[in-house]
């Protein structure tokens, strides 16, 4: 009997010692599977940190000067100063010119040369002018506008703007090839690589045309050609022995520079007899076609006398479209070599491609046949 009930006790011990090595086990395994809590706001933070550093980052850049100067990754606001119409051809070559936020100084918008600068920029027409009459800075204007880049091409603004806390790049431009330097700046000050790249290759490309077209002209055959502010005996810029010579003629000047400058007298221009004049000055055109001094001139006497196109800038002096310059110029000495047709073709296209505007067929006659 003490037996029986000795075998019974053990076995219900033994039962409940089985029970209880069960649930233990299912307890470790409810532990082992469930997953490390995630919260929602985690996941969420790593990426709402990168965005504000990107939002606070910089980029340096180099500019001509040999300056590192950091600037936003993003430029939504620019001021341009002295040389406004080579900057702002600059800045509208990246299809930007809606982040310029200055109007020309009186020189220029009382000028109707520059009418095409409100086509590219319209929102400058009546915004603040940045300078006086003297070239002085309205520094006041400046810092109302807080613009996140100023672009100058005289080292005299630098200062005055820099230590007012404002981010300034300096452009020079005294060889042919700065341009392409000039570009590519500003290229990578508004991100633009790819544009200023591209456009890199399309001046090369339109160079190498113009050569290949004029190519198997001899000498005898190039034109002659006097340019620049003819009446007051000057050539401003010696970029034009440059884009005189790439579209097959041939500079009068091109012995004429001293010290950056190319000055020359009446005697010299009867002396070179040029076969055409090519002026800066729509006014001109009229003043040495009724000069009799002029009327012995083979430019005179053939009606070859042009006015240079001025459409972001004086195509003749430093600017951006100095491949336009080199056709149009081939094209008024050389017409059998390049047709008006195909000139407004180019025309068309380095404004639409470049400057993001698509001018009207009145206004590019007006810029090939601007007499």
């Amino acid at each position: 009997m003490k037996l029986n009930r000795f075998i019974s006790i053990l076995l219900i011990v033994l039962l409940s010692l089985s029970v209880l090595a069960g649930c233990t086990q299912e307890a470790g395994q409810g532990v082992a599977e469930e997953p490390p809590e995630e919260t929602p706001a985690q996941v969420k933070e790593e990426p709402a940190e990168e965005e504000s550093v990107k939002e606070a980052g910089t980029i340096t850049v180099t500019d001509m000067a040999g300056r590192e100067v950091a600037l936003p990754l993003e430029i939504e606001s620019i001021a341009t100063f002295g040389s406004i119409g080579v900057l702002n051809a600059f800045v509208e070559l990246m299809g930007s010119g809606d982040k310029i936020v200055n109007d020309m100084t009186p020189r220029f918008s009382n000028s109707e040369k520059w009418v095409l600068q409100y086509e590219f920029a319209p929102q400058i027409k009546g915004a603040p002018v940045l300078e006086n009459t003297d070239g002085e800075i309205l520094i006041e204007e400046v810092l109302a506008l807080n613009p996140d880049l100023c672009l100058v091409m005289s080292k005299d603004y630098i200062e005055p703007l820099e230590s007012k806390g404002l981010n300034v790049v300096y452009f020079e431009w005294k060889e042919t090839e700065d341009v392409k330097t000039a570009v590519a700046l500003m290229g990578e000050a508004l991100q633009k690589q790819d544009l200023a790249e591209d456009y890199l290759v399309y001046f090369d490309e339109m160079v190498a045309d113009a050569e290949a077209i004029t190519k198997d002209l001899s000498d005898e055959e190039k034109m002659t050609v006097l340019y620049g502010n003819i009446t007051q005996f000057t050539q401003p810029h010696i970029i034009a022995e440059w884009w005189i010579a790439a579209a097959g003629g041939i500079s009068v000047t091109n012995d004429s520079w001293v010290s950056n400058r190319a000055e020359y007298t009446q005697e010299d221009i009867l002396k070179w007899n040029p076969n055409v004049m090519i002026v800066t000055e729509r006014k001109t055109v009229d003043e040495i076609k009724n000069d009799p001094l002029y009327s012995d001139v083979s430019a005179v006497e053939k009606g070859y006398i042009y006015y240079i196109p001025t459409v972001a800038h004086v195509w003749g002096n430093r600017t951006v479209e100095q491949p336009l310059t080199v056709f149009w110029t081939l094209h008024k000495l050389y017409p059998d070599l390049v047709s008006e047709e195909d000139l407004a073709e180019k025309i068309d296209y380095f404004y639409s491609h470049f400057f993001k505007t698509n001018l009207s067929d009145e206004q590019i006659d007006s810029i090939i046949n601007t007499n």
